[in-house]
């Protein structure tokens, strides 16, 4: 289901202006699932799919180990092409099945703070 929610994410981005530039990002101690350009903004998103009546919850699946793990990576990806920090962005993306493998239902989060400690 993983993919499909990524597939399904990047699609409702895309259709509200967001440049999809890389998807799977991974380095040493992180990974992103998608990463997107929205402006002047990279915007890094992790992707949390649940199969109906759950996606309420797959925002909270993102721990503090996890947003480490993403912030990590969308930090490495901004230091490795040269883009400034300021901006960058990190959200959480929900895709639920919907009922009947109907449409599915996506909520987009923005702005995931940044951990705190190290990363």
């Amino acid at each position: 289901m993983g993919s499909w929610g990524e597939e399904v994410a990047a699609g409702y981005l895309e259709e509200r202006g967001y440049g999809l530039l890389e998807r799977n990002y991974r380095v040493r101690g992180g990974e992103a699932d998608l990463i997107l350009r929205f402006g002047e903004s990279v915007v890094v998103v992790e992707v949390k799919t649940r199969q109906g009546g759950s996606a309420g919850a797959a925002v909270t699946a993102v721990t503090p180990e996890k947003a480490r793990r993403v912030w990590r990576a969308a930090r490495a990806y901004c230091r490795r092409r040269g883009i400034s920090l300021a901006r960058l962005r990190v959200d959480v993306v929900t895709v639920e099945s919907g009922p009947d493998k109907g449409r599915p239902i996506v909520r987009h989060f923005p702005g995931l703070p940044p951990p705190r400690g190290r990363s």
